[in-house]
């Protein structure tokens, strides 16, 4: 644990995820200093994911904080100092940029937010308790782990149908759980849904209980559509999609120029409004929520602030 009032980084990343450890990789191999603020292994989605069977280089399944415990390590041989400490303020109004802790207050000529998104705050009864277990935030990651067996899909957003016809193509039957009539979907995509095979829709429809022992058995749920109760089935996965998952921004105060529904603003190279400030993965609302694209977005924020601190117009090739 680390408190710091006088330092100066060159760069200080807020979050310690793919994309924030990618970041430090990148930014400490250029030989900057470079500070993470970081709350713990296990505090953000990747540090949560029992499996993933999908990171390239990597040759068969590895739990997610495993992986992200590479990724640190790899960034501390470069030079990286991994901060346990939270965000709770920022003043980006100066060359030396501030980021206030509960711990202590540290300086930096560039900083880079990868701090996330926000769980839900009205989460499913057995939601957490079976997290990664049955449950999942991911059909491109945890689809082919549930090959020829049931499993639900709750949601009514476009991401929900397509992570659903994604998952349909391996699983025996899928239960399509929407809370309301309406699915916020294209026509298209939701009309293929709708005639898929093996996929039983229940509008109206709302999940109460995701429920087992070691793993998920089954849901329990409201059918409101047709006025039948209680009801419940078995399925051995569970893919939330239910809206709620919030851009971590508390802290940077209004700062930074946001989006409609709270996502940083960022260009090209992941940078936001104000010169030298970086924003990168889940905070940017990518819409693929990948290990990968979030790793590849701290990268691509690193060399830039690379670039722009040492006065570039073009950063330097990794290879050759």
């Amino acid at each position: 644990m680390t408190e710091n009032t006088e330092e100066i980084y060159d760069v200080i990343i807020i979050g310690g995820g793919p994309a924030g450890a990618t970041a430090a990789i990148y930014a400490a191999r250029s030989n900057l200093k470079v500070g993470v603020l970081d709350k713990g292994l296990t505090t953000g989605a990747l540090g949560t994911t029992s499996k993933i069977a999908n990171y390239p280089g990597y040759d068969g399944e590895i739990v997610g904080a495993e992986l992200l415990q590479i990724m640190r390590k790899q960034a501390v041989g470069f030079g990286a100092e991994f901060i346990n400490d939270k965000a709770i303020g920022t003043d980006l109004s100066s060359n030396i940029r501030m980021v206030f802790g509960n711990l202590g207050v540290y300086s930096a000529r560039s900083i880079i937010v990868a701090t996330g998104s926000l769980g839900r705050s009205n989460l499913i009864k057995g939601e957490t308790e079976l997290l990664g277990r049955g449950v999942s935030y991911c059909a491109v990651c945890d689809a082919a782990f549930f090959k020829g067996r049931d499993v639900a899909v709750i949601g009514k957003s476009d991401e929900a149908v397509e992570e659903a016809l994604y998952l349909a193509r391996f699983a025996r039957t899928l239960h399509f759980f929407a809370p309301t009539r309406q699915i916020n979907a294209g026509e298209e995509e939701l009309k293929e849904l709708q005639e898929t095979e093996n996929v039983v829709m229940h509008t109206g429809s709302v999940v109460k209980e995701i429920f087992g022992q070691d793993k998920v058995e089954g849901v329990s749920y409201l059918d409101r559509e047709n006025g039948n109760g209680d009801q419940s089935v078995a399925v051995e996965g569970v893919f939330v999609y239910l809206q709620g998952a919030k851009p971590i921004t508390d802290f940077l105060q209004g700062q930074l120029q946001v989006r409609d529904e709270g996502c940083i603003k960022v260009d090209r190279e992941n940078q936001t409004s104000i010169p030298g400030v970086y924003a990168v993965g889940d905070v940017t609302c990518t819409y693929v929520k990948q290990a990968i694209i979030a790793a590849g977005d701290g990268a691509i924020a690193a060399v830039a602030a690379e670039k722009w601190l040492r006065g570039k117009s073009k950063a330097t090739a990794d290879w050759g």
